[in-house]
């Protein structure tokens, strides 16, 4: 990472990384920026991209390729969602609506967890493309009351999480006791300021404990298959990297799967997403989507999984430095950053839109 004086514009979205530590408290970096246990799958989802060498072509005829790309029946500015990502009002005060927004602007999904730190019903309103991330919680009356809320506000897809048993252990956040500070709640839950999630108690993550009181440990494709059949919107599974799982996805009815280890966040040891989605793509062929999170950073990364298959990626933390550094005018900074960064790599590599991308080779490097 360079640095860079501190007026300076950023030139990619690496360079908000620091900017964000600056002003975020190092507890709340702490929480944004680590992995679970000794991070060993943080950092392979890093070093396994760059390992992708994409094969370009030549003499193609391509001058401005065309971003845009079709992503569960809707057509967006580029393959790329915002991943979703908890308590957002953590890092700025105006959270989830400033990077819905910034997503409306630069014409892509926007993906509002179950743990944002603003009601789906505000995130909606601000006319940005809105999917829904669900995490299973224990009462099933209260996913019913929430996914009845999901479809009043508009929402465009369901995104189900299904890598999360149990919180992995952060050891980041257990050695700083890390907790909600009192102006930030799980606002699209009863009960959402509570002492399990804003109690301070030494060797505790707080939000470890809290989603341990409200997430369903024992979810199963049951579980999935009983959504579908009371839920018309499309149905995505998050948090597959076995191709297996893939497949019983699309069993119960999924149309799209993210290959995803949660950003190195659960299961440490885990393979890096893009190790797993060759795998994946070919295990599902057409039957459904195939989107890429953990990881990304860029447009490479972006045109890496396009090459291998992937429908898109999701985009998560250089998004949340973004908002920690300038609010919405720098996330729609950066998502503008990686529009350009997408639109050089397409050419670069001889592709005149993202479908001709899934036509490209890739080789191992390094």
């Amino acid at each position: 990472m360079t640095d860079l004086p501190a007026d300076a514009p950023p030139a990619c979205l690496a360079d908000y990384a620091e900017r964000a530590r600056a002003v975020l408290p190092p507890d709340v970096w702490d929480y944004i920026d680590g992995g679970s246990g000794a991070e060993v799958t943080l950092g392979a989802n890093r070093a396994a991209l760059d390992r992708v060498a994409v094969l370009p072509r030549v003499l193609r005829g391509v001058e401005v390729p065309d971003l845009t790309a079709r992503l569960l029946g809707h057509r967006y500015a580029m393959p790329v969602g915002v991943a979703p990502m908890a308590y957002q009002r953590l890092v700025h005060p105006d959270g989830e609506l400033a990077l819905a927004a910034a997503a409306g602007v630069a014409g892509v999904p926007y993906l509002a967890s179950t743990l944002g730190s603003t009601p789906i019903e505000e995130v909606a309103a601000t006319g940005a493309p809105v999917w829904f991330q669900l995490y299973w919680l224990r009462d099933k009356g209260l996913v019913l009351d929430l996914l009845a809320r999901v479809r009043d506000a508009g929402c465009r897809a369901l995104v189900v999480t299904v890598d999360v048993p149990v919180l992995g252990r952060r050891m980041r956040d257990l050695r700083n006791a890390f907790r909600l500070p009192a102006q930030v709640a799980a606002a699209n839950l009863p009960n959402g300021r509570d002492d399990l999630a804003h109690g301070g108690t030494p060797g505790v993550s707080q939000l470890r404990a809290r989603s341990g009181a409200a997430f369903a440990p024992a979810l199963g494709w049951a579980d999935l298959a009983w959504l579908r059949e009371r839920f018309d919107l499309p149905l995505v599974v998050k948090g597959v990297l076995d191709p297996r799982d893939a497949l019983d996805a699309v069993r119960v009815g999924a149309d799209a799967v993210v290959v995803s280890n949660h950003g190195g966040r659960q299961l440490d040891g885990a393979p890096a997403s893009v190790t797993m989605l060759p795998e994946v793509v070919d295990a599902v062929g057409d039957r459904c989507e195939v989107l890429l999170d953990s990881g990304v950073r860029g447009g490479t990364d972006v045109l890496r999984a396009l090459a291998l298959g992937a429908a898109g990626v999701l985009v998560g933390r250089p998004l949340l430095w973004a908002l920690a550094a300038g609010g919405r005018p720098a996330a729609e900074t950066a998502l503008d950053l990686l529009a350009t960064e997408l639109r050089d790599a397409l050419a670069l590599a001889g592709c005149p839109d993202p479908a001709a991308a899934r036509q490209l080779r890739t080789v191992a490097s390094g």
